[in-house]
């Protein structure tokens, strides 16, 4: 099963894509969606929903997983993160893949074993485990491939019930 992860954001969106199968797992595709803050809050959208509609187009995932907001003291960055998270689920929708969502919380301990991990410690999990060719420069990526992982080390990128889809 093809598992795309989200790590979103109007700034900059991680994008992960996995193959599962069993008890393996298999870099496909990573990277970020940069989007400029001189632009307009729609038009940073319609780049991110189209971006990830391409990718989902190219890679055809069984599933999309995607980080929960973190609720934060500034709510304005809350609802803007929420705009992004909504249209990467349009996104996912419209692709016939079924969306699920995890909390950094729950993506941290399923890759590292600790819910209160670093960026930093995710991102050399992920290279451990996924071993993705491409280095890249902003952690995003590895969010998203995390918020993948966390989907095949739950068990439902294998095939298991998901309740929260």
């Amino acid at each position: 099963m093809i598992v795309f992860g989200i790590d979103p954001g109007t700034a900059i969106t991680g994008y992960g894509v996995i193959r599962a199968e069993k008890s393996s797992v298999v870099w496909i595709d990573s990277g970020v969606i940069i989007t400029r803050p001189s632009s307009f809050l729609a038009d940073r959208l319609e780049q991110i929903y189209d971006t990830l509609t391409d990718k989902m187009r190219q890679h055809a995932p069984g599933r999309v997983c995607i980080e929960e907001a973190f609720y934060g003291k500034n709510v304005h960055t809350t609802l803007v993160l929420g705009h992004s998270r909504g249209v990467a689920m349009l996104a996912a929708k419209k692709a016939g893949a079924v969306v699920a969502e995890y909390s950094p919380r729950q993506i941290k301990k399923a890759v590292t074993g600790n819910g209160n991990a670093a960026k930093e410690q995710v991102a050399y999990m992920i290279k451990m485990l996924l071993s993705p060719p491409d280095v890249h420069a902003q952690t995003d990526a590895y969010d998203a491939l995390a918020v993948a992982m966390c989907d095949f080390q739950c068990g439902i990128g294998r095939g298991a019930v998901n309740r929260r889809g």
